[in-house]
């Protein structure tokens, strides 16, 4: 018995040295706490920048609608602008780059009041933005702008900004012929994952440290063939950045709001809901398209009234907000980006402090008006609740449903001086006093965010 017993606590040890704290399961790394910096943080900013961005029509995946979909405008687009033998390489070294600033790039990222950015490092079209060893002639240092783009951005970012770095990475590649050779195999070979896809990720974590690894492209193959949970094994016990890296759940087929860190569960994914697991909505400032669209009309563009209801509907149901710009090929953020992204900053300078880290109240949303949105702190005096409102209460009174005043709970408005009257509702509810504001008197052009202090639920 003893000695089974010594087998066994050998067993044990054997397994903690060759994997540490997390093993290759799904129950095991599902286990690991988020890094708190991510929950704290909100908000960030998406990256969608490739040789897609040259054409700029269609979206992001503009290679796969003209040589596979074959869409009919992206075909015709071809057929009219470019030579019948014209390849899709020939955009390369039209991804000129010629004013790519990382500098101005970090300052713009800055002013969105962001707090963290994620880069895309390569996208399903395989064109690598460092100088990868495995994608040897289809990358930036050799084609397009011959400069580290990755390297470049993630040091502007880290120098000057306190926005924390992170990298996208796509699994699979739309026409790699190792890929389709695997998938033609039904995966049971894995050619394309040895040879290419486990080297870069390992490269870009060994060579850049990122805060997060976004992954992607996971949806044709199990698990099992991209050698996920061995990856995420390695990143969460031994790799350079294993006690601060944000991971997110696109790791093979069924992973998706299931396994992984941060759940995804699909693009601009929204359910206006409390999720018990942590979640982002990723989504893209321009509703059609990652990539930069030269062809976009303004209607294609959300407003800032849209993004900051997105924002606030996001944090107050456990998520946080990744907003997606798409830079042009020569490598300028479109002042359309630039707008949004200072426009929200400048709402965040004033609201910030219902955002950043918050965490979802006992409600998200009232019942009555329902696109008014709750997020709460717990400080020295008890619970403090924010409440964003769309539209400006145009009585004197403003009655919100679901907070419970006591005795010592002050009303505020984020951004205006002095504190506002209130009374107890009937039942439960709270009906605040609303004064004549003149017009250049308001804290905030879009939205208004009531702090309620020392509420009793």
């Amino acid at each position: 018995m003893a000695s089974l017993s010594f087998l066994l606590i050998l067993s044990v040890l054997t397994v903690l040295t060759v994997y540490g704290q997390y093993q290759p399961t799904w129950e095991s790394l599902d286990s690991r706490p988020l890094p708190a910096w991510y929950d704290d943080a909100k908000f960030g900013i998406f990256i969608h920048w490739g040789i897609f961005s040259v054409p700029g029509l269609g979206s992001e995946w503009f290679w796969y609608l003209w040589q596979k979909r074959k869409v009919p405008e992206v075909v015709e687009f071809m057929e009219k602008n470019f030579r019948p033998d014209w390849t899709y390489a020939d955009f390369a070294p039209m991804l000129t780059a010629e004013f790519f600033d990382a500098d101005e790039w970090a300052r713009i990222l800055e002013s969105s009041g962001a707090k963290y950015t994620v880069f895309v490092s390569k996208h399903c079209e395989g064109f690598c933005h460092w100088p990868s060893n495995v994608s040897f002639s289809w990358n930036s240092m050799v084609a397009g702008p011959k400069r580290n783009i990755v390297a470049e951005l993630a040091k502007a970012v880290r120098t000057k900004t306190d926005l924390r770095f992170g990298l996208y990475h796509v699994l699979y590649e739309w026409f790699h012929p190792l890929y389709l050779q695997d998938k033609e195999n039904n995966f049971t070979t894995r050619r394309f994952v040895d040879f290419k896809i486990m080297p870069e990720l390992y490269e870009i974590v060994n060579t850049f440290e990122p805060d997060l690894v976004w992954s992607d492209g996971d949806w044709e193959a199990p698990d099992t063939y991209w050698g996920s949970r061995e990856f995420l094994t390695w990143l969460y016990n031994d790799s350079p950045i294993k006690d601060k890296v944000v991971t997110n759940d696109r790791w093979g087929i069924g992973c998706s709001c299931t396994h992984g860190g941060v759940h995804t569960c699909g693009d601009r994914y929204n359910p206006g809901v409390l999720q018990k697991h942590k979640w982002v909505n990723a989504m893209t400032i321009d509703k059609r398209s990652w990539g930069y669209r030269r062809n976009a009309p303004l209607s294609d563009y959300l407003t800032i009234e849209e993004l900051i209801e997105t924002l606030v509907k996001t944090v107050s149901c456990n998520g946080n907000l990744l907003m997606n710009i798409g830079p042009t090929a020569y490598g300028v953020i479109s002042p359309i980006f630039e707008e949004r992204l200072k426009q929200i900053g400048e709402w965040l300078q004033i609201n910030g402090e219902g955002i950043y880290e918050t965490r979802p109240w006992t409600y998200q949303n009232e019942t009555v008006i329902p696109e008014i949105w709750y997020t709460s702190k717990t400080s020295g005096q008890g619970k403090d609740i924010y409440a964003t409102v769309m539209s400006w209460p145009n009585t004197g009174v403003f009655q919100l449903t679901r907070p419970n005043p006591s005795d010592n709970t002050v009303v505020t408005l984020m951004g205006y001086s002095g504190t506002f009257s209130w009374t107890r509702a009937s039942g439960q509810g709270i009906n605040i006093n609303i004064p004549a504001i003149a017009a250049n008197a308001m804290p905030c052009k879009w939205a208004w965010m009531f702090k309620i202090t020392n509420v009793q639920n």
